[in-house]
């Protein structure tokens, strides 16, 4: 069955009734509809759609018992009256807040137990505040700080402890320090700065233990030092260097032929 046609249920698990509601009047002008949009609903965004009709009933709903109602009234209530949800016992209601509320009145949810809390902080940071909260000890809040952080900043996460955050790290960072990841113990962090590094250091990842990494790097390097994977233990990279090499004296043989020709016709290579 469809999710919009299950049967209407309350909070507690009960029909919806819509004749003792006290929107009932809603319903003449299609201002709401059951099992669609009705705050009594207990399926989130039935309730949403209720309310983003009629905002201005959102505050009456803030101390509401049902914590998911508590929660996306928060969305559209009177910022003066969500500042009261700031320390509600549910994440939930805590993440919408802090979504809501300037950065001064949510900082002290920095330290938030659940993880999801401290990112919506993390997000409205700056500087040495957004910075000190790369001691979270979940890596998904510092993944977003190190998103957030400007890329001259970031040597100071190269060696987070999580591969995760290192790929952010490495994708980021000002190219001049890529090279300090070159021996970063997780291949694929160093796959991520082999995609990035210009290609005349690309010689760094010749002897790189992962073929994914030395792929790329033979793939990226300048033709003056693509010679130096042509000696590769993986067949596949020894291939990819000599169809370098091939195409390259291909194209330069075109360019000689090219130019012999433009002067049999009597036209100066230099016209």
């Amino acid at each position: 069955m469809d999710a919009e046609q299950d049967p209407a249920l309350d909070w507690l698990g009960l029909p919806v009734e819509c004749g003792n509601c006290p929107h009932r009047a809603f319903l003449e002008d299609d201002q709401c509809r059951p099992a669609h949009s009705c705050i009594k609903d207990r399926r989130i965004k039935h309730m949403d759609r209720f309310l983003r009709k009629h905002p201005d009933l959102a505050d009456g709903f803030l101390d509401h018992p049902y914590f998911e109602l508590r929660a996306v009234a928060a969305k559209h209530a009177s910022l003066f009256r969500v500042a009261s949800l700031v320390n509600d016992l549910e994440p939930e209601v805590r993440m919408t807040v802090v979504a809501r509320l300037p950065y001064e009145r949510v900082k002290h949810l920095a330290e938030d137990p659940d993880r999801r809390v401290r990112i919506g902080v993390a997000l409205k940071m700056e500087g040495q505040a957004l910075i000190a909260r790369l001691s979270d000890s979940d890596y998904h809040v510092r993944v977003v700080i190190v998103r957030k952080l400007s890329p001259d900043l970031l040597p100071i996460a190269m060696h987070d402890r999580e591969p995760t955050v290192r790929r952010w790290v490495a994708r980021r960072i000002v190219e001049n320090r890529l090279a300090d990841m070159a021996r970063d113990k997780h291949p694929m962090v160093r796959l991520d700065v082999a995609e990035r590094m210009a290609p005349e250091s690309l010689g760094l990842f010749v002897d790189d233990p992962d073929l994914r990494v030395r792929f790329v790097a033979a793939e990226r390097i300048g033709l003056d030092q693509v010679a130096l994977f042509q000696n590769d233990e993986e067949e596949i990279i020894r291939d990819l260097v000599t169809q370098r090499l091939r195409e390259a004296e291909q194209k330069a043989g075109r360019s000689v032929l090219k130019h012999f020709g433009a002067s049999k016709d009597g036209v100066s290579p230099s016209a």
